[in-house]
Protein backbone atom coordinates (compact mmCIF):
# COMPACT_ATOMS: atom_id res chain seq x y z
CA UNK A 1 0.00 0.00 0.00
CA UNK A 2 1.09 3.18 -1.11
CA UNK A 3 1.72 6.36 1.58
CA UNK A 4 -0.54 8.51 -0.54
CA UNK A 5 -3.26 5.95 0.05
CA UNK A 6 -3.13 6.25 3.76
CA UNK A 7 -3.43 9.76 3.25
CA UNK A 8 -7.57 9.97 3.69
CA UNK A 9 -7.13 7.64 6.70
CA UNK A 10 -4.51 10.10 8.19
CA UNK A 11 -7.12 13.06 7.48
CA UNK A 12 -9.70 11.08 9.37
CA UNK A 13 -7.54 10.59 12.17
CA UNK A 14 -5.99 14.41 12.49
CA UNK A 15 -9.71 15.66 12.36
CA UNK A 16 -11.13 13.56 14.84
CA UNK A 17 -8.27 14.20 17.37
CA UNK A 18 -8.88 18.01 16.60
CA UNK A 19 -12.59 17.62 17.68
CA UNK A 20 -12.19 15.59 20.29
CA UNK A 21 -8.92 18.29 21.80
CA UNK A 22 -10.50 21.28 20.98
CA UNK A 23 -14.35 20.63 21.61
CA UNK A 24 -15.97 22.88 24.33
CA UNK A 25 -18.18 20.64 26.79
CA UNK A 26 -21.08 23.05 28.60
CA UNK A 27 -22.37 21.73 31.53
CA UNK A 28 -26.32 23.10 32.08
CA UNK A 29 -27.91 22.87 35.60
CA UNK A 30 -30.84 23.74 37.00
CA UNK A 31 -30.65 25.47 40.48
CA UNK A 32 -34.41 27.17 39.98
CA UNK A 33 -36.81 25.61 42.80
CA UNK A 34 -39.35 24.48 39.80
CA UNK A 35 -38.97 22.79 36.69
CA UNK A 36 -36.53 24.07 33.51
CA UNK A 37 -36.62 23.02 30.17
CA UNK A 38 -33.28 23.88 29.23
CA UNK A 39 -32.89 24.43 25.22
CA UNK A 40 -29.40 24.59 23.35
CA UNK A 41 -28.98 25.85 19.37
CA UNK A 42 -26.82 24.18 18.46
CA UNK A 43 -28.07 21.07 20.94
CA UNK A 44 -31.90 20.64 21.26
CA UNK A 45 -33.47 20.62 24.70
CA UNK A 46 -33.96 18.62 27.94
CA UNK A 47 -36.40 18.68 30.67
CA UNK A 48 -34.43 19.59 34.09
CA UNK A 49 -35.96 19.05 37.37
CA UNK A 50 -34.45 21.23 40.26
CA UNK A 51 -30.75 20.31 40.87
CA UNK A 52 -30.80 17.91 37.47
CA UNK A 53 -27.98 18.62 34.90
CA UNK A 54 -27.36 18.35 30.86
CA UNK A 55 -23.86 18.44 29.04
CA UNK A 56 -23.51 18.98 26.25
CA UNK A 57 -20.12 18.59 23.92
CA UNK A 58 -19.97 21.37 21.42
CA UNK A 59 -17.57 21.53 17.81
CA UNK A 60 -15.10 24.14 17.79
CA UNK A 61 -15.82 26.66 15.30
CA UNK A 62 -19.30 26.84 16.22
CA UNK A 63 -20.68 30.11 15.71
CA UNK A 64 -23.72 32.32 16.89
CA UNK A 65 -25.22 29.57 19.45
CA UNK A 66 -27.12 30.04 22.53
CA UNK A 67 -28.81 28.54 25.40
CA UNK A 68 -31.91 29.31 27.29
CA UNK A 69 -33.98 28.07 29.33
CA UNK A 70 -37.88 27.22 28.68
CA UNK A 71 -40.58 27.70 31.54
CA UNK A 72 -44.36 26.18 31.98
CA UNK A 73 -43.96 23.41 29.59
CA UNK A 74 -45.90 20.59 28.59
CA UNK A 75 -45.10 18.18 25.82
CA UNK A 76 -46.71 14.95 24.37
CA UNK A 77 -44.98 11.19 24.25
CA UNK A 78 -43.60 12.59 20.35
CA UNK A 79 -41.98 15.68 22.45
CA UNK A 80 -44.35 18.59 20.91
CA UNK A 81 -46.25 20.74 22.96
CA UNK A 82 -45.35 24.38 24.02
CA UNK A 83 -44.00 26.73 26.71
CA UNK A 84 -45.10 29.76 27.82
CA UNK A 85 -41.48 31.37 27.84
CA UNK A 86 -38.81 30.54 25.27
CA UNK A 87 -40.67 28.31 23.00
CA UNK A 88 -39.00 26.73 19.79
CA UNK A 89 -41.45 25.72 17.45
CA UNK A 90 -43.73 23.57 19.83
CA UNK A 91 -40.49 21.12 20.20
CA UNK A 92 -38.43 19.25 22.84
CA UNK A 93 -35.71 19.25 20.35
CA UNK A 94 -35.50 22.49 19.55
CA UNK A 95 -34.20 22.78 15.96
CA UNK A 96 -33.93 26.75 16.16
CA UNK A 97 -34.32 29.58 18.59
CA UNK A 98 -36.70 30.45 20.96
CA UNK A 99 -39.18 33.18 21.38
CA UNK A 100 -39.19 36.28 23.80
CA UNK A 101 -38.72 36.66 26.23
CA UNK A 102 -35.63 34.67 27.52
CA UNK A 103 -32.25 35.24 29.07
CA UNK A 104 -30.02 33.99 26.46
CA UNK A 105 -26.38 32.35 27.01
CA UNK A 106 -24.21 33.32 23.25
CA UNK A 107 -21.33 32.13 22.23
CA UNK A 108 -19.06 31.68 19.51
CA UNK A 109 -15.93 29.09 20.08
CA UNK A 110 -12.57 29.23 18.17
CA UNK A 111 -13.21 32.36 16.43
CA UNK A 112 -10.75 35.19 15.84
CA UNK A 113 -7.11 34.84 17.31
CA UNK A 114 -8.55 31.46 18.58
CA UNK A 115 -10.82 32.74 21.27
CA UNK A 116 -14.35 32.18 22.57
CA UNK A 117 -16.66 34.92 22.67
CA UNK A 118 -19.43 34.90 24.87
CA UNK A 119 -22.44 36.77 26.55
CA UNK A 120 -25.39 36.95 28.37
CA UNK A 121 -27.91 38.61 26.13
CA UNK A 122 -31.33 40.44 27.63
CA UNK A 123 -31.99 41.55 23.99
CA UNK A 124 -35.01 39.25 23.79
CA UNK A 125 -35.87 39.83 27.21
CA UNK A 126 -35.29 38.10 31.06
CA UNK A 127 -37.58 34.84 32.38
CA UNK A 128 -34.67 33.31 34.62
CA UNK A 129 -31.26 34.34 36.19
CA UNK A 130 -28.50 32.58 35.21
CA UNK A 131 -24.67 32.36 35.44
CA UNK A 132 -22.54 32.07 32.01
CA UNK A 133 -19.01 30.68 33.67
CA UNK A 134 -15.84 29.13 32.25
CA UNK A 135 -14.99 25.82 34.47
CA UNK A 136 -11.70 26.27 32.49
CA UNK A 137 -9.54 28.77 30.50
CA UNK A 138 -8.45 31.22 33.40
CA UNK A 139 -11.32 33.95 32.38
CA UNK A 140 -13.96 35.14 33.93
CA UNK A 141 -18.08 34.63 33.98
CA UNK A 142 -20.87 36.72 33.62
CA UNK A 143 -24.30 36.86 35.81
CA UNK A 144 -27.26 38.20 35.39
CA UNK A 145 -29.73 37.40 38.64
CA UNK A 146 -31.73 40.35 39.72
CA UNK A 147 -35.07 40.98 40.01
CA UNK A 148 -35.87 41.75 36.63
CA UNK A 149 -39.25 39.72 36.44
CA UNK A 150 -40.60 41.69 39.67
CA UNK A 151 -39.32 45.15 38.54
CA UNK A 152 -40.68 44.83 34.75
CA UNK A 153 -41.83 48.07 33.42
CA UNK A 154 -45.63 47.79 32.88
CA UNK A 155 -45.03 47.80 29.10
CA UNK A 156 -42.87 45.14 28.88
CA UNK A 157 -44.62 42.90 31.17
CA UNK A 158 -46.05 39.46 30.08
CA UNK A 159 -46.35 36.18 31.52
CA UNK A 160 -43.56 34.10 33.07
CA UNK A 161 -40.63 36.99 32.22
CA UNK A 162 -39.91 40.81 31.44
CA UNK A 163 -40.26 40.92 27.31
CA UNK A 164 -37.70 43.24 25.35
CA UNK A 165 -38.98 46.65 23.89
CA UNK A 166 -38.27 45.57 20.31
CA UNK A 167 -40.75 42.30 20.72
CA UNK A 168 -43.22 45.18 21.99
CA UNK A 169 -42.92 48.04 19.89
CA UNK A 170 -41.44 46.86 16.59
CA UNK A 171 -39.90 50.41 15.51
CA UNK A 172 -36.51 50.73 14.54
CA UNK A 173 -35.76 52.81 17.69
CA UNK A 174 -35.65 49.46 19.52
CA UNK A 175 -35.22 46.77 16.96
CA UNK A 176 -31.94 48.58 15.45
CA UNK A 177 -33.45 47.64 11.63
CA UNK A 178 -31.60 50.90 10.15
CA UNK A 179 -28.19 49.29 11.33
CA UNK A 180 -27.21 51.94 14.29
CA UNK A 181 -28.96 52.20 17.51
CA UNK A 182 -28.11 53.68 20.91
CA UNK A 183 -29.61 53.01 24.26
CA UNK A 184 -33.01 53.93 25.34
CA UNK A 185 -34.48 53.84 28.83
CA UNK A 186 -36.03 50.13 28.74
CA UNK A 187 -32.59 48.79 27.58
CA UNK A 188 -31.18 51.38 30.56
CA UNK A 189 -33.44 49.25 33.00
CA UNK A 190 -31.71 46.35 31.94
CA UNK A 191 -28.44 47.41 31.86
CA UNK A 192 -28.72 48.84 35.22
CA UNK A 193 -29.65 45.60 37.08
CA UNK A 194 -27.23 43.95 34.43
CA UNK A 195 -24.03 45.42 33.70
CA UNK A 196 -22.37 42.75 32.20
CA UNK A 197 -25.41 41.33 29.92
CA UNK A 198 -26.33 42.69 26.90
CA UNK A 199 -29.55 45.30 26.35
CA UNK A 200 -29.75 46.27 23.31
CA UNK A 201 -28.52 44.84 19.49
CA UNK A 202 -25.35 47.01 19.55
CA UNK A 203 -24.19 47.01 23.08
CA UNK A 204 -21.07 45.09 22.63
CA UNK A 205 -18.59 46.89 24.36
CA UNK A 206 -19.56 46.42 28.06
CA UNK A 207 -21.35 42.88 27.11
CA UNK A 208 -19.12 40.35 24.71
CA UNK A 209 -16.18 38.43 26.92
CA UNK A 210 -13.81 36.14 25.45
CA UNK A 211 -11.82 33.22 27.02
CA UNK A 212 -9.27 31.24 25.17
CA UNK A 213 -10.26 28.37 22.48
CA UNK A 214 -10.93 25.23 24.45
CA UNK A 215 -12.71 26.28 27.49
CA UNK A 216 -15.05 24.65 29.46
CA UNK A 217 -18.49 26.16 30.24
CA UNK A 218 -21.30 25.86 33.04
CA UNK A 219 -24.51 27.41 32.31
CA UNK A 220 -26.60 27.75 35.62
CA UNK A 221 -30.43 28.63 36.02
CA UNK A 222 -31.65 30.37 38.85
CA UNK A 223 -27.29 30.37 40.45
CA UNK A 224 -26.75 30.05 44.35
CA UNK A 225 -26.25 33.66 45.59
CA UNK A 226 -28.65 35.87 43.64
CA UNK A 227 -31.50 37.49 44.65
CA UNK A 228 -34.23 36.17 42.89
CA UNK A 229 -34.85 32.56 43.47
CA UNK A 230 -37.29 33.97 46.39
CA UNK A 231 -38.66 36.40 43.74
CA UNK A 232 -39.46 32.97 41.65
CA UNK A 233 -41.45 31.43 44.51
CA UNK A 234 -43.81 34.41 44.93
CA UNK A 235 -44.04 35.05 41.03
CA UNK A 236 -45.01 31.65 40.46
CA UNK A 237 -46.69 31.01 43.77
CA UNK A 238 -45.48 27.58 44.81
CA UNK A 239 -42.57 27.57 42.88
CA UNK A 240 -43.82 24.56 41.03
CA UNK A 241 -43.59 24.80 37.17
CA UNK A 242 -44.93 21.92 35.65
Amino acid sequence: MSFSSKLPIFSILFTILFTFTHAATFLIQNQCPYTVWAAASPGGGRRLNQGQSWTLNVNPGTAMARIWGRTKCNFDGSGRGKCETGDCGGLLQCQGWGLPPNTLAEYALNQFGNMDFIDISLVDGFNIPMDFSPTSGGCRGIRCTADINGQCPNQLRVSGGCNNPCTTFKSDQYCCNNGKCGPTNFSKFFKDRCPDAYSYPQDDPTSTFTCPGGTNYRVVFCPRGGSSTADHLVLYGTGKIE
